[in-house]
């Protein structure tokens, strides 16, 4: 059973993702928050697998409620922003602070539901050609970005290879495919780079290549 708290001003659009959950025989969601300030409340209090976080929220924002909640040494949700295409540059702070993913608002129920399963499994980013798009799109808007992450030097060349491939968009099977390899090798070349980046999944790995320079907008 995945748990999931749902963040949202508008009663409409929760109720209407609460349905849509509780739908599926192994989705519960534990609560239904606000603002970003209540989202972290109740996140506390019922410890949800996943958190589907608005952006735009009174009170706190969920930019800065996804931030609490992902704190480096916490072990808290995962979180999906809910968003529409206005909103590219919250997306990016979103994924900076250390969500997940995201989701647009408009997104097919069958498709959130993966969704929710995905990044509950640190599987993959949601929806990687956009966000590569949007990464890539933000980056090329600041161009002081990449110069303020550096890249571990533990980092093998193959490591950089698949970091660079993620960066890009492609899943494991494509990566897989890509190097010649199986995917039970592309998931533990994945795990190394985790660890050594410290990242909690694909979304923070892609931010930190984007921000080191190892992939540009341009090569993108």
């Amino acid at each position: 059973m995945i748990t999931v708290l749902i963040a949202d001003d508008q009663a409409l659009v929760r109720t209407g993702l609460r349905l849509i959950l509780d739908a599926e025989p192994d989705l519960h969601v534990v609560g239904e928050a606000v603002d970003g300030q209540d989202a972290i409340r109740q996140a506390r209090r019922t410890r949800p697998d996943v958190v589907l976080m608005d952006v735009r929220m009174p009170v706190l924002d969920g930019i800065a409620a996804t931030r609490e909640l992902t704190a480096p040494g916490s072990a808290g949700p995962k979180v999906l922003i809910l968003t529409t295409f206005d909103l590219d540059e919250h997306v990016y702070a979103a994924l900076a602070a250390g969500a997940s993913g995201f989701l647009l608002k408009d997104v097919k129920a069958s498709a959130l539901v993966d969704a929710i399963h995905t990044v509950h499994h640190g599987d993959a980013l949601l929806a990687p050609t956009v966000t590569r798009r949007l990464i890539g799109a933000f980056v090329a808007a600041r161009p002081a970005l990449p110069a303020q992450g550096h890249l571990p030097e533990t980092l093998t060349p193959r490591e950089r290879e698949v970091l660079t491939m993620i960066a890009r968009g492609l899943s494991n099977a494509q990566i897989a495919a890509t190097l010649v390899v199986g995917e039970t090798t592309v998931k533990t070349h994945i795990g190394r780079i985790f660890a050594k980046l410290g990242a909690r999944d694909r979304a923070q790995a892609v931010i930190a290549a984007y921000e080191a320079g190892l992939v540009t907008p341009a090569a993108g």
